[in-house]
């Protein structure tokens, strides 16, 4: 019988953990204790921390649910969000860059035409997001499925607010030319929910709790990588402070400033608005 010590507790845990059926499971088990007890040798953890962090993993599934995702919020203010998107994403260089998906996406978001308008009405300058879709060859990429999704000018997102709607987040396809167009309103910067375990522990940091501007874009399309990204608006406040560490310089677009006359989707506006041109690159599945 070999007796627990601090001195072989972590192989002991290791190796039991290594025991899993699923050989690539045992390999992220065993690392897993490893790097814990790693950790907790370091900083010579005591028990009352060890207690304090129990509790704010406990807090943490307690807030969260299908509309409040708190632990993709606390692993995107961590880093640990992008570092696995840019480890899995190793895209050419000439792709769109991939970003976090955040913890607002909402499945099911209703289907809009060309040019559609998915804040159906809510206050805010009129925006038109519309360029093309196209692979790294240049061609077009017809039938490409955009799932879009914003907050709104009070910094917002749906799963924040109470409502039956879809609100500020809708499904469009592209045109056999490759084009698309997303009418919608400018968002802002906002702050992160910072009423709950994440907020917290932000309080107690000089860290900024705010996003800069964007809207968030889902491509997939058969045949081509899925790619889930940010487009970022150029001049913005937060761009170099972003909590979730999300901004690349190519999704830093301008929006550009319009009189009332004709718009993207090929209509007209009584009203100034706002365009942003963007054009997603796809990489081929496999390339």
């Amino acid at each position: 019988m070999e007796l627990v010590t601090e001195d072989n507790i972590t192989d002991l845990a290791a190796a039991r953990w290594g025991t899993a059926h699923d050989p690539r499971t045992a390999q992220l088990l065993e690392a897993l204790v490893r790097h814990l007890h790693a950790f907790a040798r370091e900083v010579r953890l005591t028990e009352a921390e060890w207690m304090a962090a129990i509790q704010w993993l406990n807090a943490t599934g307690q807030i969260s649910d299908d509309r409040r995702e708190e632990f993709i919020l606390a692993s995107d203010v961590l880093g640990l969000s992008m570092l696995v998107v840019q480890m899995n994403n190793r895209l050419d260089p000439d792709a769109t860059p991939a970003t976090v998906l955040g913890p607002f996406h909402i499945d099911g978001s209703p289907e809009r035409e060309y040019g559609g308008d998915m804040s159906d009405g809510l206050p805010g300058t009129p925006l038109y997001v519309h360029g093309t879709v196209r692979d790294l060859d240049g061609k077009a990429v017809g039938g490409a499925l955009l799932d879009v999704w914003q907050a709104d000018t009070d910094g917002m997102y749906e799963a924040q607010v109470v409502t039956d709607e879809a609100r500020l987040r809708a499904k469009y396809h592209s045109r056999s030319d490759g084009g698309y167009c997303v009418r919608t309103v400018a968002p802002l910067g906002y702050a992160i929910p910072m009423d709950g375990p994440v907020g917290e522990l932000i309080h107690r940091t000089d860290i900024s709790h705010f996003r800069p501007a964007h809207v968030h874009f889902l491509v997939t399309v058969d045949g081509h990588e899925p790619l889930v990204t940010h487009l970022f608006r150029e001049g913005t406040e937060y761009l170099d402070s972003d909590v979730v560490f999300g901004v690349k310089e190519p999704l830093v677009v301008a929006f550009q400033e319009r009189e009332p006359g004709p718009t993207p989707d090929g209509g007209t506006s009584d009203v100034p608005f706002l365009v942003a041109e963007y054009d997603f690159v796809l990489q081929p599945t496999g390339r």
